[in-house]
């Protein structure tokens, strides 16, 4: 057993092995420009990276003219949000967002505010999820957009993405879905799920760091969105500059992947996490589950544990890779803004902690990690002053 156990695949998840093979010749001998239309070593680039882009559009059921690379799903949120507002010319325009979202979506939202742009941000209900009828009172006659992420980044929770979609072309509002962190783990489908824009990054799904993708409806209701970088004019005037052939052609690997292997490995990983809570729970008094269980992604669990303090107890595990939260704010002293939002004390949410299992976790490491939580938390609590009668843990 490979230590420190990683734990940790919210923030990142190791390259699948299969992935780094089919990348490692577009670091050597194929190492032509795609957009070199003259010879051959860019005609084999320009091969491999429409062959990813078709990759990517299966896995997504959307078509591979509808697939635009970028460098991650941050940017992909930001030429999302910005290039609809935009491209839309509404003056002002209005967008509809949720208290959860991740801090991409939320101060892309906030630079928008800044330039004219209203806002609405929803506040979820203490399980996590969208209320559908706060949704529909919010899309006023100058909504433009709707985005909300399709699985939380801390609490796993799993928003009903075909349902927000059904409303949002009900009401003829634009559907944006952050789905960084369902995309391959969960089943997504543009056409059956109504979306019209969909954010993607591989380092979340076994692929390599730096490359994402934005899906852009084509199809029926053709989306329009400005340009947030010229120069050059690729990906059909979206996103200008030298196309990642190799970490492409590694998100491409990544969704075929994904696209055999989903289902299966849904259900292994949901086990483990099943089996890793069961522990926890029978062993530390008071664990406390952040965000709906029924509706969460398969690796996902975020807990409180009550007297605890998150920081120290993550301090006294070095053989294990945890997070208190966001790998995108966790500089931050703050309590998390996502259990925040849904109801937790600030005491109550300085205790969680989020375990993100993977791919290649086994059952020996969950049953090590576990155990290893349980002790470091009975000892934190033994260590822990006396709260005074009465007083809210």
């Amino acid at each position: 057993m490979q230590k420190p156990v990683y734990l940790d695949h919210h923030a990142t998840t190791p390259i699948d092995p299969r992935v780094l093979e089919a990348m490692l010749p577009y670091f050597g001998p194929r190492f032509g420009n795609a957009a070199s239309r003259t010879h051959a070593y860019g005609w084999q680039a320009e091969k491999a990276v429409e062959r990813a882009r078709q990759q990517v559009a299966d896995l997504a059921g959307a078509a591979a003219r509808e697939i635009v690379f970028t460098s991650g799903a941050t940017e992909s949120i930001n030429l999302a949000l910005k290039g609809l507002l935009e491209a839309s010319r509404a003056p002002g325009g209005h967008m509809v967002t949720m208290a959860t979202e991740h801090k991409a979506a939320l101060d892309t939202a906030a630079r928008l505010v800044s330039q004219g742009c209203g806002l609405t941000v929803l506040p979820p209900r203490p399980d996590g999820l969208i209320d559908l009828d706060q949704l529909r009172a919010a899309i006023l006659p100058g909504t433009v957009l709707v985005s909300v992420m399709a699985a939380n980044n801390e609490i796993g929770v799993l928003q009903p993405v075909r349902q927000i979609g059904a409303l949002c072309r009900e009401m003829g509002v634009m559907f944006h879905c952050d789905a960084a962190q369902a995309f391959g783990k969960v089943p997504l489908d543009v056409e059956a799920d109504g979306l019209d824009l969909m954010s993607i990054s591989a380092h979340k799904m076994y692929g390599p760091k730096g490359i994402g993708a934005l899906y852009v409806r084509r199809r029926g209701r053709h989306v329009a969105l400005a340009a947030q970088i010229d120069g050059g004019g690729h990906e059909h005037g979206l996103r200008s500059g030298t196309l990642n052939v190799p970490g492409i052609v590694g998100l491409g690997e990544a969704c075929a992947i994904c696209a055999r292997e989903m289902a299966g490995e849904a259900g292994r990983v949901a086990g483990l996490r099943d089996r890793f809570k069961a522990l926890l729970e029978a062993n530390v008094e008071g664990v406390h589950v952040n965000g709906s269980m029924e509706r969460r992604l398969p690796g996902n669990l975020n807990v409180s544990f009550p007297r605890v303090d998150g920081e120290a107890l993550l301090m006294s595990l070095p053989d294990l890779a945890l997070s208190t939260g966001s790998a995108c704010s966790s500089a931050t002293v703050e309590p998390s803004h996502v259990l925040k939002a849904i109801g937790i004390g600030d005491s109550l949410a300085r205790s969680s902690v989020r375990f993100g299992l993977g791919r290649f976790n086994t059952a020996e490491e969950v049953e090590y990690a576990a155990m290893r939580v349980v002790e470091a938390a009975r000892r934190l609590r033994e260590q822990a002053p006396v709260k005074p009668s009465g007083a809210m843990l």
